[in-house]
């Protein structure tokens, strides 16, 4: 018996952030053949969009190259940089429509070429609706980001 997801990487990514620009955190899950890895990190002065696009990087590196990846995400930034504007930021040597420099092009840079002749498929999910897997990786990514904040006796707040 074959399922739908035979054959293909389903992963998970988030990203979280205690204060933006503060201590933060990233999580995937990633599962191929019913295997499932958990990959965290963290960094103790960083951005939101920083731990979304790490989270995405940290995934994509662990799965085969021959592998198809389904990548779901809350982060609309990374989704649309990596579907919709990264081909014209490259064009207009890494500027906006607004002729300002992409910001985290070293992030964009290393997603680019990990993506780039790959099989990937990018779906939005809605953060803090209660989908499963979207909630473990954010539940791991905050746990992160506080422990990034405790090593630096950092006491903020979440988001």
């Amino acid at each position: 018996m074959t399922t739908q997801n035979e054959g293909q990487a389903i992963v998970f990514t988030d990203g979280a952030c205690l204060k933006n620009p503060g201590p933060g955190g990233y999580a995937a899950i990633v599962t191929i053949a019913g295997e499932e890895q958990i990959i965290v990190g963290r960094d103790p002065a960083t951005t939101n969009n920083k731990m979304e696009m790490t989270a995405a990087i940290k995934a994509v590196e662990t799965v085969p190259h021959y592998t198809p990846i389904i990548i779901h995400s809350d982060s609309k930034y990374v989704i649309d940089g990596a579907t919709k504007w990264l081909r014209g930021w490259k064009a207009k040597g890494w500027r906006k429509a607004d002729g300002k420099p992409v910001l985290n092009q070293d992030l964009w840079l290393q997603l680019d070429g990990l993506i780039s002749g790959r099989t990937i498929t990018w779906q939005w999910v809605k953060g803090h609706a209660g989908h499963e897997q979207n909630e473990r990786v954010d539940a791991l990514a905050n746990a992160e980001a506080h422990m990034a904040a405790m090593a630096i006796g950092f006491a903020g707040t979440t988001r």
